[in-house]
């Protein structure tokens, strides 16, 4: 199966192609390039960079796998439409799945384990950062969560995270394990199980885990009448 894996939720935006077996997850092609703000300008050109690499077409793809965060709101959702239309032009599943999950699947694929959990965490913006808590072999114990550097740096030692993986791994304190940001043999890892049963995925459903910036306007307030003006 060659499985088409994106995602948009960190400042990194990625592509590759991915072939699953029975028994492995092997990574044809990947591309990634870096730029917070160019999300829409950069994918498309990375995904068909990624095809091309890998001696591909569209048409030869399977399944698609996006990362749905979390993730900043405009970046994330870029990914996720992208994969939405690309599955729904070529007529295959798409597949959703935790970015920060696929983070700590390629942190923990093929190398030594640490000796306790691993931390993932990434950037969130306003001075915030995305984490979630695995065991060694990639379950998610706890998260995704949203805070402050500092709050999350206070509960390394009770949460016994002996790693960091991720963009922001650097402000906690731990030793940082590879990689900064989702892979895509990591995303089709955390994805494996659902393509290889053959079940159709749901809905995509985007991990925000706080509101956009950006809000519907308020009803207008009206304009009274200057006081002592005659109506007539």
């Amino acid at each position: 199966m060659l499985v088409l894996a994106l995602d948009t939720s960190t400042p990194a935006v990625t592509a590759g192609v991915v072939e699953l077996t029975g028994n492995a997850v092997v990574q044809r092609s990947v591309r990634v390039a870096h730029d917070a703000r160019k999300h829409a300008e950069l994918l498309m050109p990375e995904v068909l960079g990624a095809c091309a690499d890998a001696g591909v077409t569209m048409r030869d793809v399977d399944a698609v796998v996006t990362g749905t965060g979390p993730g900043p709101f405009t970046g994330l959702r870029v990914g996720m439409v992208t994969a939405a239309a690309l599955g729904d032009a070529l007529g295959i599943p798409v597949h959703g799945v935790c970015s920060l999950d696929a983070i700590a699947a390629a942190s923990l694929a093929g190398g030594p384990v640490p000796d306790g959990p691993l931390l993932v965490v990434t950037d969130a913006r306003r001075r915030e950062v995305y984490w979630a808590l695995y065991d060694g072999e990639g379950g998610r114990i706890s998260g995704p969560h949203v805070e402050t550097p500092a709050v999350l740096t206070a509960r390394v030692d009770a949460l016994g995270a002996v790693a960091a993986a991720g963009g922001s791994a650097a402000l906690v304190g731990l030793p940082e394990w590879e990689p900064a940001s989702p892979s895509p043999a990591g995303l089709v890892a955390v994805a494996a199980p659902v393509l290889r049963s053959g079940v159709l995925p749901g809905p995509l459903e985007p991990l925000y885990l706080r509101r956009p910036d950006a809000v519907e306007p308020g009803a207008r307030k009206r304009v009274s009448e200057p006081a002592g003006r005659s109506a007539g």
